[in-house]
């Protein structure tokens, strides 16, 4: 039964985000920026350490022992954290707590797709201004008067990294608005915008367990910022779901954080399979970004992107294309492992054959 236009109405609709297809089958799955190790050793000892009985009890709603992990981690206050069920429903709630205002917020045309969906959602007006031809962000495009904020960096999907000082610029010229920065992909890159939260009021820096942490499949996000914004976005969950995170995502958040020599030697890893992957990608003719990401942005000048895309998928190689626009010639290739990352490059030499082709267009 159709439902009637009367009821229609007055129901929200939006246009939803889309996420990277997630095969059952057993693939080499590059396309939705997850790690290919393992997380910490003692993720896996919290887990095993949890009684069952307990989950009949409601997990901690003040996230304690998480926050007191990731405080002692960033050498915040415990009251300058705040976490959630990932970075996106950290992110969610910001748009909701912290974008109120009449004034459009801004954020880049090509960027994160979930912040125009947020807006949408919460009817919050916005502007998009354009990257640079090098898809890099201008920052003068962010001097206006605005009602907020936000870009991640390095930004998605075109991996690129601004300095701390670029960020600081628009902090500057910000001082009457709330400035997101979403550093999903910070700990492949450089220095993290959480250096500048003492130094600016308006500041707020969100991170996610999902990339460098090997933990997409717990939803673990977080904020860091000033005491009274934090109290604001608890202020804002505590009215909405007390109880966000799960026991087991507590712990083994915490556990997580505190194997920090795990941790860096796993981001270690992905940056010099990155790096590598660069080299190879430039010998068969591709050209991309300079990423700073755990992921990489290529087209190719001689081959379709969706061709490239249906015929790795055929060999079940998963990529992210969109069929969009300016990035509409770009696959953003999650970095995998070495052996990953192998069959990736023997796939586009043997299937499309590119090497052959740079060689000839050589000769």
């Amino acid at each position: 039964m159709a439902v009637r236009a009367e009821l229609l109405r007055n129901i929200r609709t939006v246009e939803p985000y889309v996420p990277g297809e997630q095969p059952q089958e057993k693939v080499v799955k590059l396309n939705t920026n997850e790690n290919p190790y393992p997380p910490a050793p003692g993720v896996e000892k919290a887990l095993r350490d949890l009684d069952p009985a307990d989950f009949r009890l409601y997990p901690d709603p003040a996230s304690g022992e998480l926050i007191k992990a990731l405080a002692e981690e960033y050498k915040v206050g415990e009251d300058q954290v705040f976490a959630g069920v990932g970075s996106d429903d950290v992110l969610a709630l910001c748009f909701l707590t912290f974008f109120n205002s009449d004034k459009p917020i801004l954020f880049p045309d090509i960027t994160y797709s979930f912040y125009k969906v947020w807006a949408q959602l919460y009817r919050i007006p916005y502007e998009c201004p354009k990257l640079d031809e090098n898809f890099r962000l201008v920052r003068e495009d962010y001097y206006k008067e605005n009602g907020g904020v936000i870009f991640p960096n390095p930004n998605a999907p075109t991996a690129i990294y601004e300095e701390l000082d670029f960020v600081e610029d628009i902090l500057r010229h910000n001082r009457d608005s709330i400035v997101i920065v979403d550093e999903a992909y910070i700990d492949f890159a450089g220095r993290s915008a959480v250096e500048l939260i003492g130094k600016y009021d308006n500041l707020i820096v969100t991170q996610t367990f999902s990339k460098s942490r090997s933990m997409a499949g717990m939803r673990i996000g977080y904020a860091i910022s000033n005491p009274e914004l934090i109290k604001c976005l608890n202020d804002v969950k505590y009215s909405f779901n007390s109880y966000t995170m799960s026991r087991a995502a507590l712990v083994c958040g915490a556990a997580c954080v505190r194997d920090r020599e795990y941790f860096k030697a796993g981001v270690r890893k992905i940056v010099e399979t990155r790096e590598w992957a660069k080299g190879e990608l430039t010998k068969l003719g591709f050209v991309f970004t300079d990423s700073k990401a755990n992921f990489l942005f290529a087209r190719h000048p001689q081959y379709d992107a969706n061709m490239i895309f249906e015929t790795l998928k055929g060999e079940g190689i998963y990529v992210r294309h969109w069929n969009d626009g300016r990035i509409g010639q770009y696959l953003r290739i999650t970095v995998g492992t070495r052996e990953e990352m192998d069959r990736l490059f023997d796939c586009l030499k043997e299937k499309l054959g590119l090497e052959k082709s740079k060689q000839e267009n050589k000769e």
